[in-house]
């Protein structure tokens, strides 16, 4: 029986299941997104995910920990210039798993892992707030129609005050009432 047996073996030895997940968490942090198994992914994110919190403390302890399991320079620079500040105030859960269907060799259940601060699409934030669509008139034109149909007696005082004549539409509206 498997009680109490959490960790997924992946079917590799201890030693090949490190490296590989070295591996995959270097790819992750350097390209911000890699596609894979579900099964590597959830390991992957259980092996990654305590080493960007340890990256929010800048300290040469934290960084010799993190380089003790990515065994990469570039990765550990990379994530501690570029992500760390981009995940600082996040509280935990910076990765996010995307599932995208069957491989079509062996039918593996196959997803996308990525980080989560780095989906433009899925944040939507700048993006999204750049580019509006209008679909209606300007409220600025609404309001001076609202503001005409209900007090045309308004217009009439601007108009006077201002010495422009009266519009047509008025004028014969006052010619019908006078005579």
């Amino acid at each position: 029986m498997r009680h109490n047996r959490v960790i997924n073996h992946l079917g590799r030895t201890s030693s090949h299941r490190k490296s590989m997940l070295s591996n995959m968490a270097t790819s992750l942090i350097i390209h911000k997104r890699i596609t894979t198994t579900t099964a590597k992914a959830k390991a992957l994110r259980t092996f990654v995910e305590p080493l960007i919190t340890k990256s929010k403390e800048d300290s040469t302890h934290s960084r010799r920990v993190v380089f003790s399991y990515l065994k990469d320079k570039t990765a550990v620079a990379e994530l501690f210039r570029e992500v760390s500040p981009k995940i600082a105030e996040r509280p935990g859960g910076y990765t996010r798993i995307l599932k995208i269907g069957n491989r079509i060799g062996d039918n593996a259940d196959m997803c996308i892992l990525e980080l989560v601060d780095y989906n433009e699409a899925m944040l939507g934030g700048e993006a999204a707030k750049t580019k509006t669509t209008r679909r209606r008139r300007t409220t600025k034109k609404k309001d001076e129609a609202v503001a005409e149909t209900k007090t045309p007696k308004a217009g009439k005082v601007k108009a006077e005050k201002s010495g422009k004549p009266v519009e047509k539409a008025e004028e014969a509206a006052g010619e019908s009432v006078s005579e």
